[in-house]
């Protein structure tokens, strides 16, 4: 117990007093740090804020794993009130719980109105945002689940996909999208609802299951399935044998 104290005291007095040079993690909280040597975890409670070379964190509590000491952080806990951003790993955002997974890039945002921001994507979720840098998979689900970015809108309940860093830019190799009440994906050129929506782009195919709609320019096609092949901007609209595929076509002259 003496030693807690101690490390409280020294905490808040080297954090307030001296600025946070490079190379250095400055943590500054009201409550105090309760650390867990053998467990390799420490808390920090109330009105937390942490500056480092690689992230800025604020949050009502954190608790940190670390690995050889205490600035050797290799998974971090937040709570309340969740604001995180980082330049390093290209990721910003906030909600009411936050995982990150320092090693494997790997960021996770739960909870009401959570938000999530690359230079290239916004996610937006009342459930949860997950995306990890390394291996390229982002998912995102609960309701009010939306994907945007300057080619592409997806709203559904389940987005899960994979993205390709090219020259710099992340952009989406596949996509699983799914609503048990409908799925929305707008690109440049066709909206796009089903229950079931899924992208290959090495196939350039996006693939459409139950409910299906497309809308492109004056054309508006239904049925129960259908493929659009975004390479060659062809579509095909298919029916079963209770529903027959139905056309829309506006005269715009």
């Amino acid at each position: 117990m003496k030693f807690l104290i101690k490390l409280i005291i020294l905490f808040l007095f080297t954090t307030n007093l001296i600025s946070r040079e490079i190379g250095e993690t400055e943590i500054t909280t009201e409550d105090g740090i309760e650390v867990y040597q053998d467990q390799k975890y420490y808390l920090l409670k109330k009105n937390v804020k942490i500056d480092s070379d690689n992230f800025n964190l604020n949050a009502d509590n954190v608790k940190i794993i670390f690995d050889k000491n205490l600035y050797d952080i290799i998974e971090l806990d937040a709570s309340g009130n969740v604001v995180f951003d980082s330049s390093v790993y290209n990721v910003r955002g906030s909600g009411e719980f936050l995982n990150f997974k320092i090693k494997f890039e790997e960021l996770t945002i739960t909870g009401f109105k959570s938000e999530l921001f690359t230079d290239d994507f916004e996610m937006y979720s009342d459930g949860s945002i997950k995306i990890g840098n390394i291996n390229g998979n982002f998912i995102i689900k609960g309701a009010n689940s939306s994907l945007v970015n300057e080619s592409i809108f997806i709203k559904a309940e389940f987005i899960d996909g994979f993205f390709d860093t090219i020259d710099g830019q992340k952009q989406i190799s596949s996509l699983i999208v799914e609503d048990k009440h409908i799925s929305y994906v707008k690109n440049t050129s066709s909206e796009m609802y089903a229950k079931k929506i899924n992208f290959d782009n090495s196939s350039s195919l996006i693939e459409l299951k139950e409910n299906v709609t497309i809308i492109r320019g004056g054309e508006k096609i239904t049925g129960d399935y259908g493929t659009l092949d975004t390479k060659n901007n062809s579509y095909k609209i298919k029916s079963d044998a209770k529903t027959k595929v139905k056309a829309i076509i506006q005269n715009n002259e």
